[in-house]
């Protein structure tokens, strides 16, 4: 039989159902176990060992490697993972990938699925009709697992046979007879295969036929499956390309992880090879050296172990690997952007839940640790120098006792508004695009609930700045040590907040906010016992008296909200969210 043009469309309308069966096999896993396994990413790869076998769980879940890799790719993009973490992962992803050889060579050589692949389709199809998710993406799961096997075996049909075509055995030997430089040859092959169909388990598959149809040997076999092993890390670098220097320097790590395996393996190939023979002949199999039949099952055993020992040995070089690519991918300091632009939003991060939520809780930390930090600070008339140096309260409210002359709204407009409104719509993307678990949706709704907090602590600061500006420069003395008062308090109230913050979630952080919020409402509730002896005594006008009571009740307000945000953002806090609230920016209501 010729194989012409209709039998070459035939071998691509094969592989395109391959993939596509892999593709709706891998995307419902994702949407069945996605969100479960992007939260062990997140938050169990603190150790080496933890985070290959982290690597190696999800990506034998969802049955590809290079979802996996651009998970990691994403999560360092949003600061979710260090680098040494990523590397670390990407290397447990590795081994994973092996799983798909196996269920390829074992389901698809040794068992014949076409027979049930059928009754699979119709079983998976029923599922789809499901009102429940889970069904529905089992369903679909099933569908591209019948599906990947249907286009295996069309795969299988579609390839020409070595007995009819002898011209291209002909046509391969011409190759194949190269020494070591067809070795070179067959791993270059198996790279630009693997990046051009942007999946290593197709070429993995295509090689596999090739070998049990006798095309290629076992060795040459072996040099495409360590192409596939480089191939298959360009899908990462691409997405890298618009990521920022974190993510590049995970794709760049992947790509030297893999080259250096492949590296060592080159230089020891042959006696590998014989090793690999040895122990398929050990598992009762033919020697993958003289049975061509037995090649398949050679190709899957030099694949595992070839990604176990690569790791087994590169594990201990993590750092000097992240020293390595952190040298050749240096540090990109960001473009400063304006005080009124976002410095974390990025519709690339609505990828995944994880991520949308850890932007959001960046940015809405940098919004609480300098803008609003600012505007009270400066509002109180407290230099934020001062307020972080160890000089005591008392002495900080007699050095600044000049008006700082601020301008809370102004401030508000210029540098809290746009970022806020910024925040809500990113938020609101989030929830509305992605499919989130009520834990998730519940914690962006707290991100929200922190941001509408901290509206509300600036709204409070500008009715205190108001007459602090107002009774610090006139002559009533009471007035005046009053308004100190609350500036002191305050200072002291936001020491306990900004001094300590953790980088990461803290228990004694959140205890320690718990004894300033009952501290400081202890001591503002006494000192309203002074003003109740002012008013009796007639020490200040009934104007006075109306002011400091009406600030009395804003900074009773400043005092939780400061605290409750800081919860919100550093404690993950089980803070009740009450019905109801709106999803629009509430007003700043300022004249």
């Amino acid at each position: 039989m010729e194989f012409g043009l209709y039998q070459t469309l035939q071998l691509l309308g094969a592989l395109g159902l391959f993939l596509f069966g892999m593709k709706v096999m891998s995307d419902a896993l994702l949407l069945l176990a996605g969100h479960r396994m992007r939260r062990i990413l997140a938050k169990m790869t603190y150790n080496k060992f933890l985070g290959v076998s982290m690597g190696f769980l999800i990506t034998s879940v969802i049955q590809s490697s290079s979802a996996t890799t651009l998970m990691v790719v994403s999560f360092s993009n949003a600061g979710l993972l260090t680098l040494t973490e990523a590397i670390s992962v990407i290397m447990g992803a590795n081994i994973g990938t092996t799983i798909t050889a196996w269920l390829i060579t074992i389901l698809g050589f040794k068992v014949s699925m076409s027979v049930i692949a059928l009754p699979l389709c119709g079983l998976g199809f029923l599922f789809t009709f499901s009102k429940k998710d889970q069904l529905k993406n089992l369903g679909s799961f099933i569908l591209g697992f019948a599906v990947l096997f249907i286009g295996l075996q069309f795969l299988k049909d579609a390839m020409p046979d070595i007995n009819q075509n002898p011209e291209i055995l002909e046509f391969l030997n011409s190759y194949a007879d190269l020494g070591f430089a067809s070795v070179l040859l067959f791993l270059f092959i198996g790279t630009v295969l693997t990046i051009l169909v942007q999946s290593s388990s197709a070429t993995m598959a295509l090689t596999l036929l090739m070998t049990a149809e006798g095309w290629i040997p076992f060795e040459l076999g072996a040099a495409m499956v360590l192409g596939e092993n480089i191939g298959t890390t360009i899908t990462a670098n691409l997405a890298a390309i618009v990521a920022n220097f974190q993510a590049k320097r995970t794709a760049r790590a992947h790509l030297i992880f893999n080259l250096l395996g492949v590296i060592w393996v080159l230089i020891l190939f042959y006696p590998f090879m014989r090793m690999i023979s040895w122990l398929a002949v050990q598992t009762g199999s033919d020697s993958p050296l003289v049975s061509a039949a037995a090649i398949p099952v050679a190709l899957s055993l030099f694949h595992t172990v070839f990604n176990i020992l690569n790791t087994f040995l590169l594990i201990w070089f993590i750092k000097p690997i992240a020293r390595l690519v952190e040298w050749a991918v240096p540090e990109k300091i960001a473009p400063v952007r304006g005080i009124d632009e976002p410095k974390y939003l990025n519709k690339r991060m609505l990828k995944f839940p994880e991520t949308a939520i850890a932007t959001l809780v960046s940015e809405s930390k940098h919004l609480f640790e300098n803008a609003v930090f600012e505007i009270v600070t400066h509002a109180f008339n407290i230099h934020r120098d001062d307020l972080r140096s160890d000089i005591k309260a008392k002495k900080v409210i007699k050095k600044t006792e000049e008006d700082l002359k601020v301008n809370v709204r102004e401030l508000y407009l210029t540098k809290v508004k746009t970022i806020y409104g910024a925040i809500l719509q990113f938020a609101t993307q989030a929830q509305s695009s992605l499919k989130l678990t009520s834990i998730q949706n519940n914690r962006i709704m707290e991100i929200k609930l922190a941001n509408r907090k901290m509206v509300e602590i600036i709204r409070h600061t500008r009715e205190v700045n108001r007459n602090i500006r107002t009774y610090s420069t006139k002559d009533n003395p009471h007035m005046k040590k009053e308004y100190d008062f609350y500036r002191r308090l305050m200072l002291t109230h936001l020491r306990g907040i900004f001094l300590p913050i953790p980088p990461d979630d803290d228990s004694s952080y959140n205890k320690d906010l718990k004894k300033l919020r009952t501290k400081s409402l202890e001591k503002l509730t006494k000192q309203n016992d002074e003003i109740d002896r002012l008013i009796r005594e007639d020490l200040i006008t009934t104007m006075m008296a109306s002011s400091l009571v009406n600030d009395f009740d804003h900074l009773h307000d400043l005092i939780e909200n400061l605290v409750t945000v800081a919860e919100l953002l550093y404690c993950r806090s089980d803070i009740l969210l009450m019905p109801g609230f709106p999803e629009s920016e509430e007003t700043l209501h300022v004249a």
